[in-house]
């Protein structure tokens, strides 16, 4: 016997938000389950994709000048931290971090991070923290009266409309005893370079993109015909980001939470936006949240930062 499915009511609720609007969006965080964040991985293998190795080189390359805001017995609070695996090169390097505080919004998939990090690292005190990035969240006692550090790697900020983003880095700024954040930063190229690292050959961003179709069946009871929507990465110059829809072939009325959505013939969905940044707009973006940008150390082609950011004065 089939089990009945169980509805994610919440994914119900914003897909229905979202879907309504004009022009209809989808919220980017619904990626990321298990067959997602796959895929996801797969992507930061491309040879398209150049944004996780060029960080990854910049942190290694300019791990001295990231100790020179690491103040001594401090906590690391590492924001939507997946794997942690970037954060590893800082923990190797870095021995004044006492604490290493992930926040993830998978609680399960967490516990299993920091498990694996105690053994590893059995000098360290890993304190978890499930939740979501965008909400306030009670800093777990290690961490409470110690200097903290910031650190958001993967251009995860550019995923947030400005508001977004500044409000982010302004609760990070409110941390009490604060030290630093070090940021990564996807940064504005030429528009080919951008286009082709969101819609590689392989088709695997595509696959990526459309599964958010697929989870909205499984999660949600709709009825997408998932193959008649292709994937489209776009560059809005006007904002300085990439964008990736999917683009509905022909006319289709998809059913969802009780109510029926209609799709025209070319008519899209954004799932995401990757906001791009200069040294201006980072530095305009980091002072309205009370930060300064103290140093940003890049790659030699200038495709991406780390940016270094501490406490602007009152």
């Amino acid at each position: 016997m089939n089990r009945p499915m169980t509805v994610n009511a919440a994914l119900v609720a914003e897909a229905l938000d979202g879907l309504r609007s004009d022009p209809k969006v989808l919220h980017p965080k619904w990626f990321y389950d298990s067959a997602g964040s796959a895929l996801f991985e797969r992507i930061t293998e491309l040879p398209e994709y150049y944004p996780t190795r060029t960080e990854v080189g910049i942190l290694r390359a300019h791990v001295d000048a990231l100790a020179r805001h690491v103040p001594e017995d401090a906590a690391l609070i590492e924001l939507g931290s997946g794997a942690s695996t970037k954060t590893r090169i800082l923990l190797d390097a870095l021995r004044q971090i006492a604490v290493y505080v992930p926040v993830d919004i998978s609680r399960d998939f967490l516990a299993g991070v920091a498990a694996d990090l105690d053994r590893h690292y059995p000098d360290l005190v890993v304190a978890p923290v499930a939740g979501d990035i965008m909400q306030d969240l009670p800093l777990p006692e290690p961490a409470r009266r110690r200097r903290k550090v910031g650190f958001f790697p993967g251009s995860t900020i550019g995923n947030l409309d400005p508001a977004e983003a500044r409000a982010l880095l302004r609760r990070a700024r409110d941390w009490p005893y604060v030290a630093a954040f070090v940021l990564g930063v996807d940064l504005v190229k030429d528009r080919d370079t951008l286009v082709r690292a969101y819609d590689d050959r392989q088709g695997i961003t595509a696959a990526f993109n459309r599964n958010m179709l697929h989870r909205l069946n499984r999660e949600a009871g709709a009825d997408f015909d998932v193959a008649r929507f292709d994937h489209e990465a776009r560059w809005n110059d006007d904002h300085a980001r990439i964008e990736m829809h999917l683009v509905a072939r022909a006319p289709q009325k998809v059913r969802i939470g009780g109510e029926t959505v209609c799709f025209a013939p070319g008519e899209s969905v954004r799932t995401e936006c990757s906001h791009k940044y200069t040294r201006q707009t980072l530095g305009d973006l980091a002072g309205a949240a009370g930060w300064r940008v103290a140093d940003m150390p890049t790659d030699e082609g200038g495709l991406f930062a780390v940016a270094i950011l501490v406490p602007a004065p009152a």
